[in-house]
């Protein structure tokens, strides 16, 4: 255990001083490059999952469960266990200590305050959310979960969905519950296991929203994505669920990618093609979600090639032509435009104008900036947009007025779009 620790240790510190240096760069260098800012984003995402994949002292994990104890309390065996595992060894008629086989002289169960604070520190230490769900709470959330994963008839598993997803959004304690139980993921998505997911839409509706409430507690993260039932049906949910389940999806889809180790997966089954989908289609909120996600997972470059294959070149610049979330898709396109598909795409589509215009426009500093970013990168080795760049200049001047009063990368690139305007056209007359 204390070797895992000094290579968790290690692996921290090298991440850090890595994240240190990329971050200096951007702040302080101004030849900073879109690698940097992926190697900044990916550091950061590493070091959260390294935080959520400490392991915890053996003896902070419940014998029964081999979790981390949220509610520790001693048996009358002076064993010490998670209070609702024990609970259920106990009530199915158990009256023996499941570590020591002894018989029981009571079933008593006295909280260990002790290992409740020594557990409670650790998780301090480690950025982990850690805190006691009521008894009567957690008593009634698990009767809901047992409802779903029942034979209930219809109407009762909707209103038990509602309730589950109305009190992990009204009570976020009740999303570690998620963390703590190995089977209440199962349980919660068992009514979508049969038969065609979206028979039932207005049930798909809520356990999918509740998928995307519970996403939110960091620990959740890892375990939703390496559950092989989850990705799978938010994909498919993404694909042909009611607008507000779609958009839901995307919604969960987007915070889950926020891990690097969930990008692959998310990747792996689908999801880009109907995010994509959703972004041409979804009303704005949709929209959002849906290019947060595909940011997200554009992160890694293979998954960028992946997204330009499922038209996302074309429906960014369709959706940044109508000037609909400008700021987001300026950087959705800047990762996509650092490979020779996505601007040859770019060209067909008019972005030169598009961007040049977007500069003109009273935007703001980061979206001038990346639309001259992404106009350097269309019109470095070709001189036929260069000259069209130059037909514009000549005109308005946009570009050498972003030269003297961009942000500092813009100021380069724009120097630099001047540089070769004038060596190329110098002297030259416009049509």
């Amino acid at each position: 255990m204390a070797e895992e620790r000094r290579r968790l240790a290690a692996s921290v510190d090298e991440l850090k001083r890595e994240l240190q240096r990329r971050v200096n760069c951007i702040v302080e260098n101004a030849d900073y490059t879109i690698e940097d800012i992926d190697e900044a984003i990916h550091c950061l995402s590493a070091l959260e999952d390294l935080k959520l994949t400490a392991a915890p002292p053996p003896e902070y994990l419940c014998p029964i469960s081999h979790q981390l104890m949220k509610d520790p309390v001693v048996l009358a065996s002076g064993q010490t266990y998670d209070r609702p595992y024990i609970e259920n060894w106990l009530n199915k008629g158990n009256r023996t200590c499941p570590e020591t086989k002894e018989l029981l002289p009571n079933s008593h169960l006295i909280p260990n305050l002790v290992m409740r604070k020594l557990i409670s520190l650790w998780c301090k230490d480690h950025g982990i959310q850690h805190g006691v769900i009521p008894e009567s709470d957690r008593h009634h959330f698990n009767s809901l979960l047992q409802i779903l994963s029942s034979n209930h008839d219809l109407p009762e598993k909707i209103k038990a969905a509602k309730l589950v997803r109305i009190l992990t959004k009204s009570f976020p304690p009740l999303r570690a519950f998620f963390q703590w139980d190995t089977v209440a993921l199962t349980k919660l998505l068992h009514p979508l296991m049969s038969g065609n997911v979206n028979d039932h839409p207005k049930l798909q509706e809520e356990l999918i929203t509740t998928i995307m409430n519970i996403s939110l507690h960091d620990p959740n993260k890892k375990i939703i994505a390496t559950n092989p039932l989850v990705i799978p049906l938010l994909v498919q949910s993404l694909k042909f669920g009611t607008l507000e389940t779609r958009s839901n999806s995307a919604a969960a889809l987007c915070t889950l990618s926020s891990l690097d180790s969930n990008k692959s997966i998310i990747t792996k089954a689908g999801a880009l093609e109907p995010l994509v989908k959703l972004l041409d289609e979804g009303p704005l909120l949709a929209m959002k979600d849906a290019a947060a996600a595909i940011v997200n997972l554009a992160v890694v470059k293979e998954n960028r090639s992946i997204a330009v294959f499922e038209g996302a070149v074309k429906v960014i610049m369709k959706k940044i032509t109508d000037r609909i979330l400008v700021d987001e898709l300026l950087v959705l396109l800047s990762m996509l435009s650092t490979y020779d598909k996505p601007i040859e795409q770019m060209v067909k589509l008019d972005a030169v104008s598009c961007l040049l215009s977007i500069i003109k426009e009273d935007t703001s500093d980061k979206s001038k900036e990346h639309c001259i970013a992404i106009l350097h990168t269309l019109c470095y080795n070709d001189r036929t947009r260069l000259q069209e760049i130059w037909r514009d200049e000549s005109v308005n001047g946009i570009i050498a007025n972003l030269a003297l009063n961009g942000t500092t990368r813009a100021k380069r690139k724009a120097k630099e779009i001047v540089e070769r305007i004038d060596k190329y056209f110098s002297g030259a007359q416009t049509s």
